[in-house]
């Protein structure tokens, strides 16, 4: 493959991808990531560069695949370097962050003469790793067509959405309505505990009835057995929902379902939960699971 990629976060989702590029034919050329050790450790595993500096990833890469934590982390890689010899290069943005950074972050990158495309990810590590991601992607028309042949290495599922913020959009609403089903269920499961029932019969049965859903299969185990290993935080949670409800906020919409969760998922993170799984809300609606920190 002709194009040599560059990430920027090769945390558990950007190492990932990483390692799937690589196994595909393509050369990673570099790696950057503000834990140096975790970027030292996959460049010497994929035989690239591990990059001190932003400036440097760009220069060693045609492709550069961004994937931050939120819209602070992109702000600041793109005003740290990342756009110095740009010409000409694709910058392919995987955050789950605010759409009109995604939109800012397009002005900034065409105005160094280079490429921009947002391709948001409704997936988690081990699709990643598979190269089964859902990918959502907004942007120049012209930018997805240059980024394909990568991103269907990386994806079971490649949809264009529309101009730049709109697949931003439509990931903000994909993640408060998991949010929203992940805070149910783990109420219906919580309550199903204290009335005595088994709880593997009670998902039986919420597989076969309405109250069926996506997270029931991936974190209903999960919270029957206290089992959060960290796919998606509860902190990351928590930001996304915050991202759709400042979207509704603009729209004059109330959403009080969204805003509910919002404030659980807060509360694991004041509560030191944040860095478990999402399925962790669990932990405050099991009676005697967590006790809450004294005020």
């Amino acid at each position: 493959m002709p194009e040599r990629i560059g990430f920027v976060g090769v945390g558990r989702m950007g190492g990932n991808m990483a390692r799937r590029v690589k196994e595909q034919g393509y050369t990673v050329a570099a790696v950057y990531d503000v834990n140096t050790a975790a970027a030292q450790a996959l460049a010497q595993e994929l035989g690239c560069e591990a990059c001190a500096d932003l400036t440097h990833v760009t220069a060693l890469s045609d492709v550069i695949i961004t994937v931050v934590t939120d819209d602070a982390a992109m702000k600041s890689i793109f005003s740290g370097g990342l756009l110095r010899g740009a010409k000409g290069k694709l910058f392919i943005n995987c955050a789950t962050i605010s759409p009109e950074v995604h939109v800012k972050i397009e002005e900034r990158v065409e105005k160094a003469k280079a490429q921009s495309l947002e391709a948001c990810m409704a997936s988690s590590i081990t699709q990643a790793r598979q190269g089964t991601l859902y990918l959502m992607c907004g942007g120049k028309p012209e930018a997805f067509e240059r980024a394909k042949p990568i991103l269907e290495k990386l994806s079971a599922s490649l949809r264009y959405i529309g101009p730049a913020g709109k697949a931003a959009q439509v990931k903000a609403l994909v993640n408060m309505v998991m949010n929203i089903n992940t805070a149910g269920l783990a109420e219906g499961l919580g309550l199903g505990a204290a009335l005595g029932l088994d709880l593997a019969m009670l998902r039986e049965v919420f597989s076969q009835t309405g109250a069926n859903s996506r997270v029931l299969q991936t974190d209903g185990e999960d919270m029957q057995n206290r089992d959060h290993s960290c796919f998606f935080s509860a902190a990351h949670a928590a930001k996304d929902s915050g991202i759709a409800l400042k979207l509704a906020k603009a729209e004059g919409l109330n959403l009080p379902l969204a805003t509910a969760t919002k404030k659980q998922y807060d509360r694991m993170v004041t509560e030191g939960l944040g860095e478990l799984d999402k399925s962790g809300i669990a932990e405050l609606t099991f009676k005697g699971r967590h006790q809450p920190k004294a005020a």
